[in-house]
């Protein structure tokens, strides 16, 4: 990708990426075993033929030994950027490349193991559609605890809307977050959780009321979504931008999502429709009326679903394409989501746990609010009593997903 000049970065100097090749790492970790595994059960969920099955066995005994050689001409539009991400690192070990890359060129892999990009249009297999729609009908029961029994007011008084909805729609979307299938099973329960009010002194930072007292302040905005996983969390996210477009906070919401199958997952615009068709067909009247008014939205333009080969990219946000800059940069306020885009926000770099989270995305084009629970080493934004406590009571809190920030940065206003 070309850097331009014009290009910011953080206020403060980068520290290194953090590398496959550290002992003992999450990194390290997910090259030797959870690579392999989602491999495995990819083939178990698939019907794949007898050379795309020859290819990802060959792609599993790569690991983490094997060396890193460009992307094969396989049809992707991709293919030349990742022949300029993939040169710096050609020929190393998957052992010695950063983390971020190796997990985005292991995906990206992976569907030039199956041949994606060379089947029919709209015949491409998504290796992980049977994981995410097993995830999304394990989460209905809950999707139905926590659906909108009647619309979101639209009344003028007081904008239609209370703080205190917006904080628990907030901090829904933020714990849907937990479900993430590239590290727990699609019929795991336990992470599906509804209560959030019990998990709040988990929060380790919580601008929820400077989002709700920022929006309060405005009308009519656009809004911006870099969406994540899909199934419960995308639920979530969708409750929270229903919320959002029925209550007239936000006149247009744009959805930013996957160009294609990644981290197991991550939701693409197929996924959006797949999800409000699960919905609009479900037994619980509140949930099938939340899809209408979604579906309505859709209709009218007042919520829009895109896609942008950046958002599969091993690239750190700061150097995002000049292009989706300006697109961000007219937004009221942009809904960054999950563990994987917060670690690009950072640029997946060993910065201190004390670091000011503003200084990092100083460069971010318009108002920020970062909703991720923790599930990789990357972190900035603590008190240095809270790190201290957390490593020591919670040695693992960093990756168990027990943990999250509701980080928002308006460059107008710094928040602190």
């Amino acid at each position: 990708m070309t850097l331009h000049a014009s290009m910011e970065y953080p206020r403060l100097p980068i520290p290194p990426a953090i590398m496959v090749s550290e002992a003992q790492s999450f990194a390290q970790y997910t090259i030797r075993e959870r690579l392999p595994a989602i491999i495995k059960q990819a083939i178990a969920d698939n019907s794949f033929s007898q050379s795309a099955l020859a290819n990802l066995q060959s792609l599993a005994a790569e690991l983490p030994n094997g060396a890193i050689r460009p992307i094969q001409a396989d049809g992707g539009p991709d293919v030349a950027a990742w022949s300029t991400y993939v040169e710096p690192f050609e020929g190393n070990s998957w052992l010695n490349t950063p983390f971020y890359f190796a997990e985005a060129y292991f995906y990206r892999r992976i569907l030039e193991a199956i041949s994606y990009f060379q089947a029919q249009p709209g015949q491409a297999i998504d290796p992980f559609a049977i994981q995410k729609h097993a995830s999304l009908a394990t989460a209905m029961a809950a999707i139905r605890s926590i659906a909108p029994t009647t619309q979101p007011s639209t009344s003028p008084a007081n904008h239609g809307w209370q703080p205190i909805d917006l904080i628990r729609f907030l901090s829904l979307a933020l714990w849907g977050n937990r479900v993430d299938l590239s590290l727990w099973s699609a019929t795991e329960t336990s992470r599906v959780r509804t209560e959030v009010e019990q998990d709040e002194a988990n929060i380790l930072v919580n601008h929820s009321h400077l989002i709700t007292d920022y929006l309060s302040q405005i009308r009519s905005a656009r809004m911006d979504f870099v969406v994540d996983n899909g199934g419960f969390e995308l639920a979530c996210d969708l409750l929270l931008v229903d919320f959002l477009l029925s209550t007239h906070i936000a006149e247009t919401v744009h959805l930013h999502l996957k160009p294609y199958p990644i981290f197991v997952s991550d939701a693409m615009i197929g996924d959006v429709h797949h999800t409000l068709a699960v919905l609009a067909a479900d037994q619980d009247e509140g949930v099938r009326s939340l899809a209408a008014r979604l579906q309505g939205f859709i209709r009218s333009d007042r919520l829009s679903l895109q896609d942008h080969f950046f958002w599969v990219a091993p690239l750190p946000f700061w150097e995002m394409p000049s292009g989706l800059k300006q697109e961000l940069a007219q937004s009221n306020l942009v809904f960054v989501k999950g563990d994987a885009n917060y670690r690009r926000l950072l640029g997946d770099c060993h910065w201190a746990l004390t670091t000011p989270f503003e200084e990092v995305v100083n460069y971010f084009p318009a108002p920020l609010a970062a909703l991720r629970t923790i599930k990789s080493e990357a972190m900035t934004g603590l008190r240095s009593e809270q790190a201290e406590q957390l490593t020591r009571d919670d040695p693992t809190w960093l990756i168990n997903g027990q943990w999250g920030i509701i980080h928002f940065v308006n460059k107008a206003k710094t928040v602190f």
